[in-house]
């Protein structure tokens, strides 16, 4: 067993001193640059399994392209901003709120915020460079710096000047805890499955007391801004009387809901028949004069949205908490009661209930109790149970999310969505389903994007507007300013307006910042909003160059990139950011190629989670194996085509036995070549049929490979360790003879062979396994610095002879017949057989030759016919053939005493024996100066002494052997 993490650390000391990943950006570039855009991590916890992923994906990629002539610039970038980076301050204070934060003041908020983005900057630096990724860490570009953040101004004004922003109120999903708008995309990322409680309320009609029309709700807490009842306009409804009272419901719903009471049918109507009839609120906090429209309230309406398919066939509705509310509300000019705020809490109003949380993370049905309770102790509720659904949380708190109707600034999405679709299908993705399924489907369900939050840390959103305005007379009054927007595009358009100096594009210097208004001489304010941290990232890369402020020509000419690549989730974040941006801006795919990887599990198939410990630590992989068998692992796994995978260390362990095999080939390369100067590789080595087939073989794995990689399929690296088998097993194996050998043409054609597969699977393997590759290139003494200085190998057509591969591949079929015969009858394969028949097939000489040595036979007689391939052996065993097998034996255990004693080829040995069987006795006198051969012993010694005790075929021989 060779120590592959000590070869590693060897190989990573090498980069480092001798600079290789510096000097392979300065190796010639003949086919220009390669541009890939890096999706920025944060720096705020350790990386795990599927920053690995990520990062192996980002490393093969650019080392491939490479090494096939292409110049790829590898920029490290930081996300530094968003909730994430605020969670964690409001912990360490225990700031309870965003409140809290505004007492503790925005700037000294701020300020920590940026203390904490790099916390573990260099654990990540370790841990990627002990990977064996490739990236400048020391130039890295960091969203809170200045020219970043400026590009972000420059590509929400380009959006501004295009018409492509603007602000609405709508309803929107809220995070009442981080008191903040959320995006579509956001929103999808954390759909947990909950129970919350439902309930049937009793709204009592006006005209008809005693009747009431039943709707359900999953959120009771939004009853107190009930304005309207929907039912569908040619839905059948039944009026039914019960228990005395008489309800209206959808005569669909009926036998569900009243399978456990008695009732009859009084009337059947449609739900036109109910427009416009009265019912009682249910709670009277906003049925008073001086409400706007309230006259339109309490009413019955048709509505497209309602269904049958839960419930009663009744929707209650309140227009701030839905979107089919808001716009019927809209439609009808009904109230807008909006009786909870931001932060989740209930309004004054509702007195009741005032202050509570309407849907408390600790117990989300708590508030939902108490309304039902309150509705149940007025005879208002026809029924209540638990309801198990998926329901939106914040992706980054775990807090339940409010559909909230609120404003909110938006990319007008919609407005280029034909261009978006246009525009995708230029994007090849791998796997290839996303790219009309995961992706496609997202696209073409596309909205608006609302990219304002309610928040302190990030980019601010360059709207400055005429907010105040002084009044003419001494008394320094105020008054609201004429509302005029300006846009801002850059620090210097700000400079130029106000005449300071920006240094800093933060919230809390920005904010101080105000300047005239040009139509009315107010004083222009900004906004507060800061922007969606996805409007950062879909940002950068324009913001990574500072473009258009520098890099214009060097961006140009290299948009859109080639590559990218990220987890499936990022189908409806970072992917889809980036696209929306580039068509908006540049009418263009951002990017060519995608590789969406999937998730990184623990082995049980749950989340890996560091609270239960359930996965192993990879800097402890990286010290127990190293770091190429988890980049194999990884790389020919299923989750490099968007699948998960159940990470489960004896599976690595498993799939990387290949290492070993691999370095045993080439420690056997090294022994018989010795000092000897192998001399390249030429056609006219090829006369043995094995150095022909395996130099086959290699073209058609370097084909393979190839082929894959342009079609960005990095499973491509499970090519490699079938190759490494098929050489180590079969070539190395039936080629042992000739490495022995003393004919000198013989052995130096097998050597020269090896070496130029050992040299040309050097440079396959270094995309994906960069540690093995250079050890592998150093120790053949590569004529270039280091493998990863090497081109891409060249597939030479003409060594892939077909008919040589496929009788290979018939030679190797049965010989597998005819060991599993053996393993039948019970015959070692040592023990020599007469005969082999092969059905099925004709074979030339240099094949049936190599059948005879692994099957163990004297003869192949081989005959083409009609049939299936089949085999069958001769058994019969003569003496002759039984000196035979004893003389395998005993050659196989003579070098099994000369393993353990750690001998080499240069050493020799005296072997000493004592037997009472004749057998022996006569395969040491027939076949001495053979067995002399295969074991490197210059004597055998019969001697009259005991010796140690060794049985062959079930025959005891006192033997042993010396060291000259």
């Amino acid at each position: 067993m060779f120590n592959l993490p000590q070869i590693e650390e060897k190989i990573l000391k090498f980069w480092n001193e001798n600079k290789i990943f510096e000097k392979s950006l300065k190796k010639e570039s003949p086919n220009r640059d390669y541009v890939f855009y890096d999706g920025p991590p944060f720096a705020t916890g350790l990386p795990h399994y599927g920053h690995l992923v990520a990062n192996l994906m980002k490393d093969i990629v650019p080392r491939y392209w490479t090494m096939k002539g292409y110049h790829i610039e590898r920029k490290w970038g930081w996300d530094t901003h968003g909730l994430p980076i605020e969670n964690i301050v409001e912990r360490e204070l225990k700031l309870k709120n965003k409140k809290d934060i505004e007492k503790l003041g925005v700037e000294k908020f701020n300020l920590l915020c940026q203390s904490k983005v790099l916390a573990y900057a260099e654990e990540w630096r370790k841990i990627i460079n002990r990977f064996g990724r490739w990236v400048d860490m020391d130039n890295d570009y960091k969203t809170m710096d200045l020219p970043y953040m400026e590009t972000i101004w420059w590509v929400f004004k380009s959006l501004w000047d295009k018409g492509l922003i603007y602000e609405d109120k709508k309803s929107m999903h809220i995070c009442p805890r981080c008191e903040t708008t959320l995006s579509q995309s956001e929103i999808s990322q954390a759909y947990l499955d909950v129970e919350d409680l439902s309930v049937i309320a009793k709204f009592e009609l006006v005209d008809e007391p005693g009747t009431f029309v039943l709707a359900w709700t999953t959120t009771p807490w939004t009853l107190p801004g009930n304005v309207a009842l929907a039912v569908g306009k040619d839905i059948t409804y039944v009026k039914i009387e019960s228990a005395g009272q008489k309800y209206i419901l959808a005569k669909a719903n009926l036998a569900g809901l009243m399978k456990d009471k008695t009732y009859r049918v009084i009337q059947e109507l449609k739900g036109k028949d109910l427009k416009g009839q009265s019912y009682q609120p249910l709670f009277d906090y906003f049925n008073k004069p001086g409400i706007k429209n309230i006259a339109n309230a309490f009413k019955i309406y048709t509505a497209d949205f309602v269904t049958i398919e839960d419930g009663t066939g009744v929707v209650h509705v309140a227009p701030a908490f839905g979107e089919d509310d808001m716009n019927l509300g809209n439609e009808k000019n009904l109230p807008f009661i909006q009786h909870v705020k931001m932060d989740g809490r209930f309004t004054p109003e509702v007195k009741d209930f005032a202050g509570l949380e309407v849907k408390p993370k600790e117990d989300t049905q708590a508030t939902d109790k108490k309304i039902v309770k309150y509705l149940a102790d007025k005879s208002l509720v026809f029924g209540q149970e638990l309801y198990s659904h998926s329901y939106p949380h914040c992706w980054r708190c775990d807090t339940p999310l409010l559909n909230y109707t609120t404003s909110s600034w938006f990319v007008n999405v919609t407005k280029i969505k034909d261009d978006l679709l246009k525009n995708a299908k230029n994007i090849n993705w791998m796997p290839t389903h996303l790219k009309e399924g995961r992706f496609g489907k997202w696209l073409e369900g596309a909205r608006d994007w609302s990219i304002s939050r309610q928040r302190f840390w990030g980019s601010v959103i360059p709207i400055w507007k005429c907010q105040v305005r002084e009044q003419k007379t001494n008394s320094k009054e105020q008054s609201a300013g004429c509302g005029e927007i300006r846009v801002i595009g850059s620090t210097k358009e700000l400079e130029e307006l106000t005449g300071q100096k920006i240094k800093d594009l933060h919230k809390h210097t920005i904010d101080k910042i105000t300047f005239k208004c040009e139509k009315c001489g107010g004083r222009m304010q900004r906004i507060s909003d800061v922007l969606d941290c996805w409007f950062e990232s879909g940002s950068m890369p324009y913001a990574q160059m500072h473009y258009p402020f520098e890099n214009k020509a060097l961006f140009e000419a290299n948009f859109p990139a080639e590559f990218i690549a990220e987890g499936v989730d990022q189908t409806r974040a970072w992917f889809y950011y980036l696209h929306i941006l580039a068509t908006a801006l540049k009418g263009s795919h951002a990017y060519k190629n995608v590789i969406a990887n999937g998730i990184v599990l623990a082995a049980d198939g749950k989340k890996m989670s560091k609270k239960l410990n359930n996965y192993p630590d990879p800097e402890i992989i990286f010290k127990r194996y190293g770091a190429d068998p988890i980049r194999y692992y990884l790389s020919a796994s299923p989750v490099m085509r968007a699948e998960d995978l159940n990470f489960t260390e004896s599976d690595m362990v498993e799939q990387g036995r290949f290492f070993n095999i691999l370095l045993n080939v080439l420690s056997f390369y090294q022994m018989f070549a010795g000092k000897i100067k192998i001399q390249d590789f030429a056609e006219e080595d090829l006369e043995n049929i094995l150095d022909r087939w395996i130099i086959a073989r290699l073209e058609v794995l370097k084909k393979k490979v190839t082929q894959k990689m342009d079609k960005y399929d990095l499973n491509a690296v499970r090519e490699i360790p079938e190759f490494i088998n098929d050489l180590s097993t079969w070539y190395i194996r039936r080629s042992r003879a000739r490495f022995k050998s003393d004919q000198q043409p013989e052995k130096l054609h097998a050597l020269r062979t090896l070496r130029y597969v050992l040299f040309n699977l050097s440079k396959i393997m270094a995309p994906f396994m960069p540690f093995t590759a250079e050890h592998l290139y150093q120790e053949l003494n590569g004529q270039k610095e280091s493998v990863h200085l090497e081109d891409w190998p060249v597939v030479n057509e003409n060594y892939i002879n077909q008919k040589v591969l496929d009788a290979m591949s018939l030679t190797r079929q049965i010989v597998e017949l005819g060991l599993a015969r053996r393993a039948e009858t019970g015959i070692k394969v040592r023990q020599p057989l007469n005969e082999l028949r092969v059905a099925g097939c004709e074979l030339q000489n240099e094949y049936t030759d190599l059948i005879k040595d692994e099957l163990n036979v004297k003869e192949i007689i081989s005959e083409k016919g009609n049939g299936a391939l089949a085999v069958e052996l001769d058994t019969k065993l003569t003496d002759e053939l039984k000196e035979e097998g004893i003389l395998r034996e005993l050659t196989r255990t003579i070098n099994g005493m000369r393993k353990k004693m750690k001998l080499t080829i240069e050493d020799r040995v005296v072997v000493e024996y004592n037997s009472a069987d004749k057998t022996i006795n006569a395969v040491f006198a027939k076949k001495g100066g053979e067995l002399k051969k295969s074991v490197l012993a210059s004597e055998l010694k019969l001697v009259d002494q005991k010796l140690d005790k060794i049985k062959i075929n079930d025959i005891e021989v006192d033997m042993k052997i010396s060291k000259i």
